[in-house]
């Protein structure tokens, strides 16, 4: 039974530290505010792999203090229960420019300070990737960074690393909610005194040296350039990334690039993007500047995007051709390495893995998927020195085992200068790719549905077909399903995996499948999988097309979407939204 709208509304005013929210909710309570109080008091913030993210406000469903003490408590206890010499270890705390973001890097800090925890506080504003590479280099417990990351500007975040510097996956995610739930009683109220503690430590500088010493090993020295050769423009989208960046461009002898002015510094109120996201100011930059290329990283500068002047057209590289690019770039720095072919290994590109020789191991999107199966080879003998996700994320090296927008700005400036050396273009090299490897398109988006039981119901559908040693669906828009794996709690199941069905991937609290087909009438290939979101009301899809012929696989994609909309999520009849 529901706890009455009334109760919610005392526990927070009893609990919350913070006057100023807490005088938002007694405003609330007094002007009768039902609904804005249902949708605030009513769910709590769901703690997932992703950590929490949301919008800035009092509330049980909102980011604000007493959410960040509360979660930071449960991760401190589960911490010191689940690693060993957690308290001495120490943890590391970072964070963004984002409204409230030191602030609950602080409030972070004191409640692993106040169970006796050693924190390495970054001092100022860092990019996220400063967070996972510290917990490895200090070997520390786990790592807390406040940021969200690309999200809109009313929002933020609670990103957490555990000990082996990775996203969290399960059981920790599931472990983690429970002991928030079990630490909800605030044992600090504030952090003005954090600095001054004995157990706060400032490594920031010697980090950062470290990091930027870590980015001068990427530098390819097989490729011969003239970092002048080149004219960048590079925008940080309002976020911390250009410090980071322009030193970067310095590592690899590169002259300095052109920055964006109007987006080069950090401002949580992103003045001149909607979301965000590189947009005009960046072109127009480039235009006035006579740049070849545009370098953008998002504002906590985990993630990179690209684009080229082709012949007065500006053409954007999407996730998966920047993820081409550089898997070959990796691999022809490899290879010129002289290093056994058999021991090279990437979390991508699996039609180039085919061809060249090398392992490619397959994982479901998001980094902390990436992450710890790069890890995992590892362990098996392998060398692991790129992985990436559609979604505009890379991972170079093996410092750091997450998306770093900083390492793939400076690995693109050097290819495409290196192109430039060899009188081509990154656009041209792109193409000569395709005709080697094959094409490689993606489509994702997602549906919106406020009815849990709908999508519950959605889901049942889609499963209802099926039995323990057929696939759930046999066909989708012409093509064969090879194969699905659902990793639904509770409804674990690998089609792959006789005579256990039981899938190898970790499994998720929310609904997750993930269908492989393939068309009997050519060499078109498609990976589709569907998911429900933590943390917003939509059933998301994250759908990748590859075969030898272009238009094929892009109307293959279409018609994988209309099939999946029309028959499996029967949109108009459950109402579902579309972006």
């Amino acid at each position: 039974m529901s706890a009455p709208l009334e109760d919610l509304v005392k526990e927070w005013l009893r609990l919350d530290p913070n006057e100023s929210t807490r005088k938002d909710v007694e405003h609330l309570w007094n002007d009768n505010a039902v609904d804005e109080l249902e949708r605030r008091m009513r769910t709590r913030i769901e703690f997932g792999t992703a950590g929490l993210r949301g919008k800035m406000e009092a509330g049980w469903s909102r980011m604000n203090d007493l959410i960040v003490i509360q979660a930071s408590q449960g991760l401190c206890a589960y911490v010191l229960e689940h690693v060993e010499n957690a308290a001495t270890r120490g943890v590391v705390v970072g964070h963004d420019h984002r409204h409230n973001s030191e602030r609950w890097a602080q409030l972070t800090t004191a409640a692993f300070i106040a169970n006796n925890v050693k924190v390495y506080l970054h001092n100022g504003l860092v990019h996220t990737p400063m967070v996972p590479f510290s917990v490895k280099a200090l070997n520390a417990a786990c790592g807390v960074m406040i940021t969200a990351s690309h999200n809109p500007k009313q929002d933020n975040g609670y990103k957490v690393y555990w000990e082996n510097a990775v996203q969290i996956i399960g059981p920790h995610d599931v472990g983690i909610a429970q002991s928030i739930m079990q630490h909800l009683e605030p044992r600090v109220h504030d952090a003005s005194q954090v600095i001054e503690s004995g157990l706060c430590f400032d490594y920031t500088e010697e980090m950062k040296k470290g990091y930027f010493h870590s980015l001068s090993n990427l530098r390819a020295k097989i490729l011969s350039f003239d970092g002048a050769s080149v004219a960048f423009v590079n925008t940080s989208m309002h976020g911390v990334g250009d410090p980071f960046a322009s030193r970067a461009f310095e590592i690899a002898g590169f002259l300095p690039y052109t920055p964006v002015k109007e987006q080069q510094h950090p401002d949580p109120e992103f003045p001149t993007v909607k979301f965000p996201n590189p947009e005009e100011k960046a072109i127009a930059t480039a235009n006035a500047k006579g740049a070849s290329y545009v370098l953008a990283q998002d504002p906590d500068a985990d993630r990179f995007s690209a684009a080229e002047n082709c012949d007065g057209k500006w053409v954007t590289f999407t996730g998966d051709q920047l993820g081409t690019l550089f898997a070959y770039h990796v691999f022809e720095t490899y290879k010129a390495s002289s290093k056994p072919i058999g021991k090279l290994a990437m979390v991508a590109s699996t039609a180039m893995a085919q061809v060249e020789g090398f392992r490619f191991v397959d994982c479901l999107t998001g980094f902390k998927f990436i992450g710890n199966t790069a890890l995992d080879l590892v362990q098996a003998g392998y060398e692991v020195p790129f992985g990436y996700e559609e979604a505009i994320g890379y991972m170079f090296g093996s410092e750091i085992r997450d998306k770093d927008g900083v390492a793939a700005t400076m690995v693109f400036a050097q290819l495409a200068a290196s192109l430039r050396a060899r009188g081509t273009t990154v656009s041209a090299h792109l193409q000569e790719l395709y005709r080697r490897y094959g094409y490689f398109e993606t489509s994702n988006s997602y549906f919106v549905c406020t009815d849990p039981l709908v999508i519950d119901n959605i889901f049942r559908k889609i499963r209802s077909s099926g039995d323990m040693d057929a696939p759930i669906r046999p066909q989708l828009a012409g093509c064969r399903i090879r194969s699905v794996v659902d990793l639904t709690e509770g409804h674990g199941y690998d089609s792959t995996n006789a005579p256990t069905y039981q899938p190898k991937l970790p499994l998720s609290l929310g609904h997750m499948i993930q269908f492989r087909a393939s068309s009997d009438s050519d060499d078109s290939r498609i990976v589709l999988t569907i998911r429900t979101s933590g943390t917003e009301p939509k059933i998301k899809y994250y759908l990748e097309g590859s075969g030898s012929n272009r238009q094929a696989v892009h109307s293959l994609l279409g018609g994988v979407v209309d099939d999946l909309a029309e028959d499996w999520m029967n949109a108009a009849e459950n109402g579902l939204g579309r972006p």
